[in-house]
């Protein structure tokens, strides 16, 4: 990037580094952390802890995209869906992207700081997981499962600022939570296939090879399993098995969607995982409500 350019000039750069025009992924960072937070709360988590956690997934989302593409700029240009990505074209240089990171980060800590100390704690690895995440893509053979983790963290972190502890059940959710970043990132890698095979990068698509549809449903269905356990342990109703159900219903439809192996038909599903999380806290909040 010139040294001329005015930070007006570098800002639509740094909004596309941070995926600020694609939302699906802080979407899918939020649903879990949703989950948490209303689950931990009993259906009215405080308005201020629900803030300060859509905030902070918003800016760790942002870092992680950043850092995401830090780490693979140099395999960026020979992938078709990135290689207009800003560090890829040079138009960010790589100085900028960790400063804008560090930057990121640092706000999303500032903002945990008037809530229960476990959650400041648990900041810490939540910071190695979203920072990690994308160089296990070089030896990891199902780095999606590490994303799965880095993703669900704000689990944990949910019921430690609500009810100042991380019982059973949250581990549990969050268990759930990497089967299903699993399902959903592997329709993502089905996209990316071709080129990730050609520069060497391993993902759960190529590790799962021929059976990766089959490998994707499995994922999906342990995750539904594990949050009906969660709704025995927390003693939900039935609208939170409603919510399951159409989640399982919205998980056939994806089916129908990967198992040509196209593209864009892949990246569809992976995208409509929004509306999975959506059903899934839907039916929990009016479990909760109707309690």
């Amino acid at each position: 990037m010139t040294s001329g350019m005015s930070l007006n000039d570098k800002l639509p750069h740094y909004i596309r580094l941070m995926r600020v025009d694609k939302p699906i992924g802080t979407l899918l960072l939020l649903w879990p952390t949703l989950w948490a937070l209303w689950l931990a709360a009993e259906g009215a988590p405080p308005l201020h802890i629900l803030v300060i956690f859509a905030i902070g997934t918003f800016l760790m989302r942002s870092a992680g995209c950043v850092i995401n593409d830090y780490a693979d700029r140099d395999f960026d240009g020979h992938v078709e869906r990135t290689k207009n990505r800003p560090l890829a074209t040079k138009s960010v240089s790589t100085r900028e992207a960790l400063l804008l990171a560090a930057g990121l980060s640092l706000l999303s800590f500032v903002l945990i700081l008037p809530l229960d100390p476990l959650v400041i704690w648990l900041s810490v690895p939540a910071l190695f997981l979203a920072a990690s995440y994308p160089f296990t893509k070089r030896f990891f053979a199902i780095p999606q499962a590490y994303l799965g983790i880095a993703f669900g963290f704000g689990i944990p972190m949910g019921f430690a600022a609500v009810a100042g502890e991380v019982p059973a059940v949250a581990w549990l959710m969050l268990l759930a939570n990497v089967f299903w970043a699993v399902a959903y990132d592997t329709e993502y890698a089905m996209v990316d296939r071709p080129d990730d095979l050609k520069i060497g990068i391993r993902t759960s698509a190529i590790t799962f090879g021929r059976h990766d549809v089959l490998a994707v449903m499995l994922c999906y269905a342990a995750t539904f399993a594990l949050l009906a356990v969660v709704g025995v342990m927390a003693g939900l109703g039935v609208a939170w098995y409603l919510g399951l159900v159409a989640a399982c219903v919205l998980a056939a439809y994806h089916y129908t969607l990967i198992r040509g192996r196209e593209r864009a038909a892949c990246f569809k599903a992976f995208r409509h995982n929004n509306w999975v999380g959506g059903v899934i806290f839907a039916g929990l909040v009016v479990d909760l409500l109707a309690r």
